[in-house]
């Protein structure tokens, strides 16, 4: 109580809230002139505003008769601006600077706690701003200086260049066609300083007459600054409850509302999404999520939905992938659509995803560098897919996101068969577009019937040494046979091949067997078992050529001769070489040759074949060591006759 005897209640002053300007009323900063000095008495030549931007622009006269006023000056910047002659299009038609322009920039966007008041009569009148303007002198007419000078140096350029011209040059026009425009391109191109500036400029301006501080028609309008309910009854505005009027008084600012969450145009809530068909809200939930398994799915869906329709329904826009479901391509690339990244349209995006799907039915892990090679995709495009159904791991790959869900491979084996139907079809598709190998493919598996998919690499690797283990007694004799054949063949009397031990104590026991021996070359000296170098006699003569000379006449062709001067230079520096290390070597050369050489006309491997064999040397067929998958490979070897003594390795395939 005694603070409030310390300080009381001096006045009582009624308070309106007139809104006739409330959408007019704007406020003007002159930041650069001080207040003394107004322009209330300066004439307003124009002026003029475009509402939405709240941007104004004033024209006020300039008093040339001042004695500080510089008029050689103000006749230069007139005659820079709109050159000698002058029209209606001239700035200055007096051919002086006489006026300057003012342009306005906001302050504030915000000027929902700023008013005008009036006080009268006991009464304090508030109206509202709209807006809130500085308005600064503006130096446009320099850069019409600068544009009129430009213009008129090209025009005198052009003039001493093209006086004895009667002609015109031709000029080349560039056409480009521009790709389709992605949604995300579309917003940052709408954000864009040059999109905003061009979306300014195409308001139109908003003629205004302007009338002075003192004239009647001002006194006038200054009249709507006054509540006009104020002496009746009729102005209910202020009777409010204490807090709404404290809410009026100071309203929220625009910044706190954009501050607080709001869910995108994009996004229903799961009230809004539960009023759709069912079909739709399978589609809405698996375009977001893009992977989901199916107990996820009829949890969001609600328990008063039919598990068979869903079952329907979610066929419809996803496959099955380890038990999961996967959103499908076309759903998330719709037909017009294209590549954000690349440009590439959508059947190809499609295609290119459905491999990465097919993928993942084989196994739980995906290499990214072997899809893009596959799809031939850019890299971008390749990683969105995974991103879409998978998660990276470092020096692994990507790994499918969820885990494999077995409970629902066994409760709907005939949706699992149905899939399976699916995905056959769509790996008959991709083999075809993209070539696929059935023999280098991955062995499927079986990822829909049982819980096999979830092998991990490593797991592989020791299954497949525990079978090489088991194996080591069927290699080992399957060895010894093809020893012994290989012995019984007698490939040449006076030939023995030493073969290379694959550990350090087969090489030990080696050491002390034979020695090399020298080679008979003699064509004499006949061969058993009907062999003729290696192979049947039937098929060393006549006109096969697999084991003898070329066919005659093309041995004088410059590519024969070029090919046989390679074979000859090759066998002088290396005496024995397998077919593979000789196309290799071949390869290398043909690299090292100029563009248009004669061997670039194409060298099959028969007639490689067939002009070692033409320049002398033999063939022998050389034994390789079984590999631990059961696959015994022999290998081919080229020798030179001219050598004294050989020393053949053995190629494990």
């Amino acid at each position: 109580m005694a603070n409030e005897e310390d300080d009381p209640v001096v006045q009582e002053i009624d308070v309106y809230l007139a809104k006739s300007l409330a959408e007019k009323l704007y406020l003007f900063q002159y930041p650069v002139r001080p207040a003394s000095m107004t322009y209330d008495d300066i004439p307003h030549l124009s002026a003029k505003i475009k509402p939405k931007q709240q941007k104004v622009e004033l024209e006020m006269a300039i008093d040339t008769l001042n004695p500080n006023y510089c008029r050689s000056k103000g006749e230069q910047i007139a005659l820079n601006v709109d050159g000698a002659c002058a029209d209606e299009t001239s700035t200055y038609s007096s051919k002086l600077m006489d006026k300057q322009t003012f342009c306005s920039s906001q302050t504030t966007t915000n000027t929902s706690r700023y008013a005008a008041a009036l006080y009268r009569q006991g009464e304090l009148h508030l109206t509202p701003l709209h807006g809130i303007l500085q308005l600064r002198p503006s130096f446009s007419y320099l850069d019409k200086a600068d544009a009129k000078h430009r213009e008129r140096e090209a025009a005198n350029e052009a003039g001493d260049s093209s006086q004895d011209e009667a002609e015109e040059d031709v000029k080349q026009i560039t056409v480009r066609f521009s790709r389709p425009e992605s949604e995300q391109a579309r917003q940052r191109r709408v954000q864009s300083y040059e999109f905003l500036q061009k979306k300014h400029a195409e308001e139109p301006w908003v003629h205004l007459h302007y009338y002075g501080l003192r004239d009647s028609r001002s006194e006038h309008e200054r009249q709507y600054l006054l509540c006009q309910g104020s002496s009746g009854v009729e102005n209910t505005e202020l009777i409010k409850s204490p807090s709404e009027y404290l809410m009026m008084l100071m309203p929220p600012s625009q910044e706190e509302e954009k501050e607080k969450p709001v869910a995108p145009s994009n996004v229903l809530s799961m009230a809004q999404l539960r009023t759709l068909p069912l079909a739709d809200q399978i589609k809405i939930l698996m375009k977001n999520v893009k992977v989901m398994p199916f107990a996820n799915l009829m949890s969001l869906l609600g328990p008063s939905v039919d598990s068979v329709a869903v079952l329907r329904g979610i066929q419809k826009v996803a496959m099955l992938v380890q038990g999961n479901w996967v959103v499908k391509s076309d759903i998330l690339y719709p037909k017009d659509s294209s590549s954000p990244h690349s440009g590439v349209p959508a059947e190809v995006l499609c295609r290119g995803r459905d491999f990465v799907m097919w993928k993942f039915t084989q196994s739980r892990w995906v290499v990214r560098k072997e899809v893009a090679a596959v799809t031939k995709l850019c890299a971008e495009d390749v990683k969105d897919f995974l991103e879409h159904m998978a998660v990276v791991r470092i020096n692994k790959g990507w790994e499918f996101l969820l885990p494999y869900d077995g409970e629902f491979i066994r409760k709907h084996p005939d949706v699992v068969q149905r899939q399976h139907m699916l995905w056959t079809s769509i790996q008959a598709k991709l083999e075809k577009v993209y070539n696929l190998v059935k023999e280098t493919m991955p062995k499927k598996l079986d990822g829909q019937s049982g819980p096999t998919g979830l092998v991990s690499g490593d797991q592989r690797v020791q299954v497949a040494k525990t079978k090489a283990q088991q194996n080591h007694a069927f290699l080992e004799r399957e060895l010894q046979r093809r020893k012994e054949q290989i012995r019984a063949s007698a490939v040449l009397p006076g030939v023995r091949i030493k073969e290379e031990p694959m550990s350090e104590e087969e090489e030990d026991e080696q050491e002390g067997e034979e020695e090399e021996e020298p080679m008979d070359t003699s064509p004499s000296g006949g061969l058993n078992n009907r062999l003729a170098n290696g192979l049947p006699a039937g098929r060393a003569v006549g006109g096969d050529s697999f084991n003898g000379h070329p066919p005659p006449g093309c041995a004088n062709t410059p590519v024969a001769r070029e090919l046989r001067a390679f074979v000859e230079a090759t066998f002088q520096r290396q005496f024995v070489l397998t077919l593979s290390e000789l196309k290799r070597l071949f390869n290398l050369h043909l690299a090292s040759l100029p563009p248009g050489h004669t061997l670039f006309s194409g060298i099959s491997d028969r007639m490689l074949q067939d002009t070692v064999l033409a320049a002398g040397c033999k063939q022998i067929l050389v034994p390789a060591l079984p590999r631990p998958d059961n696959r015994v490979r022999g290998a081919v070897a080229f020798f030179d006759v001219s050598c004294a003594k050989v020393r053949s390795t053995c190629s494990l395939g």
